[in-house]
Formats: C-alpha cells, sequence, structure tokens
C-alpha cells in the first residue's frame, strides 16, 4: 500500500463525441441481442416493450444523479470518487469507495467475460463450435481487446468513433428491415383487464433486471472523467444524449424484430437478429448481419475494459489500493498495471463460467453499493454544499433521487433472494479485508479519522 504514490495526472483528450461514442458502444453490446427473447418469455406477452420503457426510464432518472456527480468530481474512477467524498473521505467514505473497488475487481471482469461468452455463443451462428472452441474465440477476443487498449487514450477515442458507427449501422439496419417490411400486428396496450401493476408482479420486475442491464454503460465516461475535456458540460450531456439514443433505439429494435417474427417465436430464437435478417433478406445477408452484431459486441467490450481499468488506478492514486495499480505507462500515459490486471482475470473468467444467470449476479452485486449508495450520497453532498457548487442541476431535486432509489431497491428484491444474498455476501467479504487492511495500516475506525480532510486536488488539474 501507498500513501502517496508516484503517479502524473491523466491528460484531458477525450470530447463530447468520443465521450458519447464511448457511452454508447458500452451500454450496446452483446446484451440486446441475447436479452430480447428473454425479456418476451419472462413477460410471455407481446407487452414485453414495457421492460424496455422501464429500463430507459430508471436509467434516466440514474444519470441525472451522475450527471450532478460527475461534472462536481471529474476524476479518474467515477463511483470510487463519488463515495469516498459523499461519506467523508477520512470514514464511511474510505470504506465504502474501497468496497466499490472490491467489487469492481470482481465484477469488471466477469462483465468483460459475460461479452465475450455471449460474442463466443453468437459466433456460432456463423461456424459449429464446441465447448472448447468457444472457450478459445471468448477467450482469444479479450486478449485483442486488452492488445487494443494498450495505447495513448486520444488513439482510442478515435477507435471509439469506428466502433460507434458500426453499432449505429447495425441498430439501423435491424430497425429499418423491420419497420419497411415487417408484418406483423403489435400494440403496446397491456392485456385485457390487466394493469401496470398487475404487470410488476407478472414478471415486469423480473425482466427489467435484463433490460436495466442492457442500458448499463451510460456511466462509463464518469470512469474517465479525468480524461474528459470540458468535464462540467461533456459529461452530463454526453450521458443524457447516450440515454436517450439507446432508448430510442432499442425500443425500435424490439419494435421492428416482433414486427417480423411473432412474438410467440422469437421469444425461443437462439440468434433473434441473424433470424430476423434471414427472414427479410436471406441467408447470405443474415450471416453479414450476425458478423455486424459480433463487432457491435467486441465494441461494448472494448468501451467496459477502458472504463473499468481507471477504478483500480483511480484508488491506487489515492493511496487506498496497491500502490503498483497507480503506474502510468512511462511514454503512452494510461494505467497499464490495472487495464492487464483486469484484461488477465476476465481472459480466465471466460474459460471457467457459462453465461446463464451472470447478468443477473452482475446488477444484484451492484445496486446496494454502487446505485443506491451513490444516490443517498448525492443527498449528504446537498446537505453539506451550496447548490452554486454542483454545475449541473437536476430538475425537481431531490425527487428524482428518491425515485431512483426505490426503484433500485425494486430490481434489487426482482433478482430473487439467491443473487441477493450473492451480491452481500460480496459485501460482507469486502468489509472484512476493508477492516484486515485498517487494522494492519493502523487507520479509521481502529484510529481517530484526521478531520478535518484536507481537499482533494483541482478535479480539473
Amino acid at each position: 500500500m501507498s500513501s502517496a504514490p508516484d503517479s502524473a495526472p491523466l491528460p484531458r483528450r477525450l470530447g463530447l463525441l468520443q465521450a458519447t461514442a464511448l457511452n454508447m458502444i458500452d451500454m450496446v453490446g452483446i446484451g440486446p441481442f441475447v436479452v430480447l427473447p428473454m425479456v418476451i418469455h419472462t413477460i410471455g406477452g407481446p407487452h414485453f416493450i414495457w421492460a424496455w420503457i422501464l429500463g430507459a426510464v430508471i436509467s434516466l432518472i440514474d444519470a441525472l444523479i451522475w450527471s450532478e456527480l460527475g461534472a462536481a468530481y471529474p476524476l479518474a474512477g467515477g463511483s470510487y470518487n463519488f463515495l469516498k467524498i459523499a461519506y467523508g473521505e477520512q470514514r464511511w467514505g474510505r470504506m465504502l469507495s474501497f468496497l466499490y473497488v472490491w467489487q469492481t475487481l470482481i465484477q469488471a471482469p466477469l462483465v468483460v467475460a459475460s461479452g465475450a461468452i455471449g460474442f463466443a455463443q453468437y459466433a456460432s451462428y456463423l461456424m459449429p463450435l464446441g465447448d472448447w472452441e468457444r472457450k478459445a474465440v471468448s477467450g482469444g477476443v479479450v486478449i485483442l481487446i486488452t492488445l487494443l487498449l494498450y495505447r495513448k487514450i486520444d488513439s482510442i477515442g478515435n477507435i471509439s468513433l469506428l466502433l460507434w458507427v458500426c453499432v449505429l449501422a447495425t441498430l439501423g439496419w435491424i430497425i429499418w428491415g423491420g419497420l419497411t417490411r415487417g408484418q406483423q400486428p403489435i400494440s403496446l396496450s397491456l392485456p385485457a383487464g390487466e394493469s401496470l401493476t398487475g404487470l410488476l408482479g407478472a414478471g415486469l420486475g423480473a425482466a427489467s433486471v435484463k433490460t436495466i442491464y442492457c442500458y448499463l454503460g451510460y456511466y462509463n465516461v464518469c470512469h474517465l472523467g479525468g480524461e474528459i475535456r470540458n468535464p462540467e458540460r461533456n459529461i452530463p450531456v454526453s450521458m443524457l444524449i447516450s440515454v436517450v439514443g439507446i432508448a430510442v433505439l432499442y425500443l425500435s429494435m424490439n419494435w421492428s424484430v416482433v414486427r417480423v417474427i411473432p412474438w410467440q417465436e422469437a421469444q425461443n430464437s437462439e440468434f433473434i437478429v441473424s433470424a430476423v435478417i434471414e427472414r427479410l433478406y436471406g441467408p447470405q445477408a443474415a450471416s453479414v448481419a450476425t458478423f455486424m452484431v459480433l463487432i457491435v459486441a467486441f465494441s461494448s467490450l472494448f468501451a467496459v475494459l477502458l472504463g473499468y481499468s481507471r477504478v483500480p488506478y483511480a484508488a491506487a492514486a489515492d493511496g487506498q489500493f496497491f500502490r503498483i495499480f497507480a503506474r502510468l505507462h512511462p511514454t503512452r500515459q494510461f494505467p497499464y498495471v490495472s487495464l492487464l490486471f483486469l484484461g488477465g482475470l476476465g481472459f480466465g473468467f471466460s474459460l471457467l463460467f457459462r453465461l446463464s444467470d451472470v447478468i443477473t449476479g452482475i446488477l444484484a452485486m451492484r445496486i446496494v453499493v454502487q446505485f443506491i449508495g451513490q444516490a443517498v450520497g448525492l443527498i449528504l453532498l446537498h446537505q453539506r454544499k451550496k447548490a452554486v457548487s454542483f454545475p449541473f442541476r437536476m430538475p425537481l431535486y431531490p425527487l428524482p433521487v428518491l425515485i431512483a432509489i426505490a426503484i433500485w431497491a425494486f430490481i434489487f428484491v426482482s433478482t430473487g433472494w439467491s443473487f441477493m444474498l450473492s451480491g452481500m455476501a460480496v459485501i460482507m467479504l469486502g468489509v472484512i479485508a476493508f477492516l484486515i487492511t485498517a487494522r494492519i495500516r493502523k487507520q479509521w475506525p481502529f484510529a481517530p479519522a484526521d478531520e478535518p480532510v484536507m481537499p482533494l486536488a483541482d478535479p480539473k488539474s
């Protein structure tokens, strides 16, 4: 451990366009193409579209919380800094930020592995793949992404724009085909005698767990806060554009799919996008569409690993994690140790785990500390600071924050007891690890915290 690691500030070289691109390619991975049939099956009818609408609403409300925090504290690591500052840098904030890094070391490689495994499964549409062949493909994808990220941030920004174009082209093709050639009648109306409240009890909560997973990533820019130009404006604007843009694309894609393939058939399709394009344009076009889906999945993993690699770096640069993670590449100025560590774990996990239940497990692990924790933390910050000190202010505060807390609690319960308990178990293990570390270093709660807390360095420096 180190209290004063020798790390240099990250250069601010990413603009609004690049930040928005990184958010959107993080959000659109293999998830929506794999999750779409699951959501239909869970809801059991054409009103499955409400799960995607609920996911969009939750993401938009939560993005307002991230926007206030990200604009006020544009630092590498995102939630690590938000939690630490909101709850007190020498007391509870120290523990909660530690728990976030602790979870990141587990969940970030799992997110990377889940995307890589989904990539390998979807690739089996193009060529038959056995179990070991799928593992080879998923592991190879993680290695390739790690190599692509092993470079300067400004060249990464250019790569992200190219991948963003691929994302928009793929979704645009699916949407255009379904809207212009689809013949199946669909409706947003609820079943006769069914209310939205009844729908919540009939599977909307469980289905929304899957759709929210597909929206996650709108906050990726906050992890890269130390590398964003004009962060007070670009961080909030990029997130709001990303959520609204992806919501429109997701809703249009779902509408297009069920206009081509009846929902009764779509809910059992393993390669729903390929099936839609094959029915519209033939098998050769379906192969091209599948290849484009794989590019989208690859693009998302690229953005995910890029963002998460800054979290252990931020904790180490702050003196709260192993010093080696604070090292920047001597010529390319990026946290190469953190990148290689998470990439290596992601590679190992991609060989060990199956995709089933990973999506729900990842979300259950993050809700309590990250999403609910940040929402409550923002309220605490508002109580301590004047409103004018926040560069971005959400409308109708604190109503959106209270709504977000209630919805995240509902989603956490909707993951089911097994995932709730596993998520809490990870948190408890993190608390134990924190207490052991604090005991060894003779820090709070085993020694009086030094108050008042010295302010952080200027986030814009």
